[in-house]
């Protein structure tokens, strides 16, 4: 029967002591309030958004998942970099449209003088042989 009351009180001491470190009695602060996470917006404000920037992006947990507002500015963040970016791909996709279709109808710089530009001889000229040429 001491064992039984041995035991009783132990584990009663056993008890306490786990509830007054949880509560924080003692002068002992195990569980402290701690500050919620807040993302700390981690993407760069001074350049374009990179791979490796997406890559290290850890957004803060909440007690259901992710925080809804710290998600919406990241993906909303990095919708504006792609609109930004697909805007200026287009631009110089355009850019280099104009470019190339200049190119084309302009003049030829690797033409001779005198030479058409299309290959065909001037109008009312014809074409001789080099050697009909000579022997004049």
């Amino acid at each position: 029967m001491r064992v039984f009351w041995f035991l009783l009180l132990t584990m009663a001491v056993v008890v306490a002591a786990v509830t007054l470190a949880v509560v924080g009695g003692g002068g002992s602060a195990v569980l402290q309030d701690v500050e919620p996470e807040r993302l700390t917006d981690p993407l760069p404000a001074n350049r374009p958004v990179g791979r490796p920037d997406i890559e290290a992006l850890r957004l803060p947990m909440s007690v259901r998942g992710y925080r809804m507002t710290d998600v919406d500015e990241a993906l909303g963040r990095l919708g504006a970099e792609l609109a930004e970016r697909d805007a200026r791909i287009a631009e110089l996709e355009t850019a280099l449209a104009g470019a190339q279709a200049t190119a084309a109808g302009g003049p030829d710089l690797f033409k001779r003088p005198g030479e058409p530009l299309n290959g065909q001889p001037p109008s009312g000229q014809e074409t001789r042989p080099a050697d009909e040429e000579e022997g004049r």
